[in-house]
């Protein structure tokens, strides 16, 4: 069993995050984007897909997700084995922590956002998560392990 190879598992975050974030702007910004800006607009915030620089800050999340999960990836693959079942197990744990969890907050349990939206967010976020998450798994490939003698 080799080291985490921690140079893989930034490479495979940062395209994984980037392959996600753009899944993500597709789902929350074009197809739920109406939706989101009508609960905002209801809580009185301006819109923040519209902000400056808000693409930029989200890219920025999304690939520290990327890394996260992918790293995820590389610490669940001794045990699962490599491969894209294992790369799916470590996406929809990261999705879990990172989507659905915070969703059920805001949705449900608080009422802050709609439940049509979030619903829809949130299993969007699947496919996002776990997509980018199999992406950056590919990227990954073990440290070489140093023979000792």
């Amino acid at each position: 069993m080799g080291k985490i190879n921690y140079g893989r598992v930034i490479l495979g975050g940062i395209v994984g995050g980037i392959v996600a974030g753009t899944l993500d702007w597709l789902v929350n910004g074009v197809w739920l984007g109406q939706s989101w800006a009508d609960n905002v607009k209801f809580l009185h915030h301006p819109d923040a897909f519209s902000a400056p620089g808000f693409l930029f800050y989200m890219y920025l999340i999304v690939i520290a997700g990327g890394i996260l999960a992918t790293w995820m990836y590389a610490a669940i693959r001794p045990r699962y084995g490599a491969g894209v079942r294992t790369a799916v197990y470590a996406g929809l744990v990261t999705w879990a922590l990172s989507i659905l969890l915070p969703n059920v907050w805001l949705g449900y349990l608080t009422g802050i956002f709609g439940r049509r939206v979030t619903l829809y967010s949130t299993l969007g976020g699947i496919v996002e998560v776990v997509v980018g998450t199999i992406v950056g798994a590919a990227l990954y490939k073990e440290a070489e392990s140093t023979p000792t003698g």
